[in-house]
């Protein structure tokens, strides 16, 4: 069972002002805190066409929810997407890492984002993400609700010194599916996370995360 605790809403999202570089057309949105104030650098939000505008871009924003700078995409994102960033980040910033600490860094972890983005079809798989094993997020594709209840499940895990399983399968009041593993990436373990839709049963989605983990493991050979 997802944990569950008496936060308001407004703790739990902040609200930002995004402007599209190409058109300057401008919304609010409501954004978990937790993703902002827990990365090491600047967070990057994917935002997909149609939720500010007909473009897809990416906004990189700072610890104090201060928007740093936009780009512009050629290619549609199809989720609201949240990741650490090394935007703006020197080559050897980028090649000095501290374990997981710094796995945003990585080249690798660019390819690790464009499985996940891939993995995702809007039928059968309905978000991703990469977790550390504090429940710390490192790129989400998940619906707000579902991405912060995963980011309190494993953070009680990892505070109250739970048995470690390998792998959890799990099925939400709405019958959309859970299902998450854990993986090794440098050595380092990360929880995968799957969100599956309500006509996909256990199984399958079982079947969906062992396939996305080869992937990711045969990246990380590479």
């Amino acid at each position: 069972m997802l944990a569950e605790d008496n936060v308001s809403n407004t703790d739990i999202y902040k609200e930002i002002l995004i402007q599209c570089p190409k058109c300057k057309n401008k919304k609010r949105l409501n954004i978990p805190g937790k993703i902002i104030n827990e990365s090491k650098q600047l967070t990057t939000i994917s935002i997909p066409s149609g939720l500010n505008c007909e473009h897809s871009f990416q906004a990189f924003i700072d610890k104090n929810y201060k928007i740093r700078g936009y780009q512009s995409v050629d290619f549609d994102f199809s989720k609201l997407e949240f990741y650490e960033s090394n935007f703006n980040e020197t080559e050897e910033n980028q090649t000095d890492l501290d374990c997981n600490e710094n796995f945003a860094s990585l080249p690798l972890f660019q390819d690790i984002i464009e499985a996940l983005r891939n993995f995702v079809d809007d039928r059968e798989v309905l978000g991703c993400a990469l977790l550390r094993v504090d429940g710390k997020v490192l790129y989400s594709s998940l619906s707000h609700g579902t991405l912060i209840n995963m980011i309190k499940e494993f953070e009680v895990r990892n505070k109250k010194k739970l048995i470690t399983v390998k792998k959890m399968l799990l099925e939400l009041e709405n019958d959309e599916k859970v299902c998450a593993k854990y993986i090794s990436i440098h050595d380092s373990r990360f929880i995968l996370v799957l969100i599956v839709a309500p006509r996909v049963k256990l199984g399958m989605g079982n079947v969906f995360l062992r396939d996305l983990a080869r992937k990711i493991e045969n990246l990380n050979k590479n």
